[in-house]
């Protein structure tokens, strides 16, 4: 059994965030990825800056992403700077969203980059800070 450096365990857990949302695997986002508490800076999407619980984001991803039949992020260009039982993180992410019945095209993607922050606790690292920097959409942003 190989282990994991701290660098590559805070990149799996950054990984695990895109998977488990493509996936809408929920209770796998609360369990190993989020801490408790979770500061999202979604303002260059239009959102807000809130502090949320962990079930909360879940939840409204979960409603967000119910009429659309596929979600595929793709993350990469780590930066990634450790103090002690903290970290930040520095990605470049893509998402691309498909809806079989669009009738103005059936995806929208969305390029930008991801700020974290992350802790470890003794269930290992985990995101308690994610500020999304949205560069540019394409596609049918609607997806209507």
């Amino acid at each position: 059994m190989s282990v994991f450096t701290e660098r590559e365990q805070i990149i799996e857990t950054v990984n695990k965030l895109f998977i488990y949302t493509d996936h809408r695997y929920w209770e796998k986002l609360q369990n190993e990825v989020f801490s408790k508490f979770v500061h999202l800076d979604m303002t260059s999407m239009g959102g807000e800056v809130r502090e949320l619980l962990s079930n909360e984001i879940c939840e409204n991803w979960s409603q967000g992403f119910q009429e659309i039949d596929v979600v595929n992020h793709l993350a990469g260009n780590y930066l990634v700077t450790i103090k002690e039982n903290k970290a930040e993180v520095f990605a470049y992410a893509t998402a691309t969203h498909y809806k079989k019945n669009a009738k103005r095209g059936n995806t929208r993607d969305f390029v930008g980059s991801y700020d974290f922050n992350l802790v470890k606790n003794h269930e290992g690292w985990r995101i308690d800070k994610m500020k999304y920097n949205l560069r540019y959409a394409l596609g049918n942003l609607q997806l209507k």
